[in-house]
């Protein structure tokens, strides 16, 4: 049976939990998130994994991270991780992963990247089902018309995490 480890990394923005295995993080969310439990019940049954309460080296260098992001010392996430998705899904958190720091894209420049111009809602209900909070930057994708749209971490957060980003710039 599969084992994979959770743990509590405080942040300013709110404790998240960390969960991972000693090679991959498959979530990374706000404890008080609504989501947060049904995501982590969905990847138990996905993977059939039992989580236990430890501290990885994933978890470690994952926190490290963390803490130097958010010191604005670091500008690109180095953790591994594993996508629990489909496809599609994988593809647009792949995506994700190349917005630059402090930068914002609308979910149809999102859409265009990966070659689906209209494909512009399914890229943010992609967004929505991201599971690796900040490290993959699903708070960078707002609207075209330039409002934030959601985040799973909440609205204030997306603004706060934005707002951090620019002046990390």
């Amino acid at each position: 049976m599969k084992v994979f480890y959770v743990f509590y990394i405080p942040t300013p923005l709110g404790h998240m939990a960390a969960i991972a295995d000693h090679e991959f993080l498959y979530l990374l969310d706000f404890i008080e998130h609504s989501k947060y439990d049904r995501n982590r019940a969905r990847l138990q049954q996905q993977t059939q994994a039992t989580i236990v309460p430890v501290k990885t080296a994933i978890i470690d260098l994952l926190e490290h991270e963390l803490k130097l992001y958010f010191r604005g010392m670091l500008q690109q996430f180095t953790t591994p991780v594993a996508f629990t998705g489909s496809p599609f899904q994988k593809r647009v958190w792949q995506e994700l992963q190349k917005i630059p720091f402090g930068c914002t894209y609308s979910y149809a420049q999102l859409a265009h990247q990966i070659a689906q111009p209209s494909a512009f809602r399914a890229v943010a209900n992609s967004n929505g089902a991201n599971k690796l909070l900040i490290v993959i930057p699903c708070y960078c994708v707002i609207n075209t018309n330039g409002k934030l749209g959601g985040y799973a971490g909440g609205l204030n957060r997306k603004m706060l995490l934005l707002e951090h980003e620019k002046r990390g710039l």
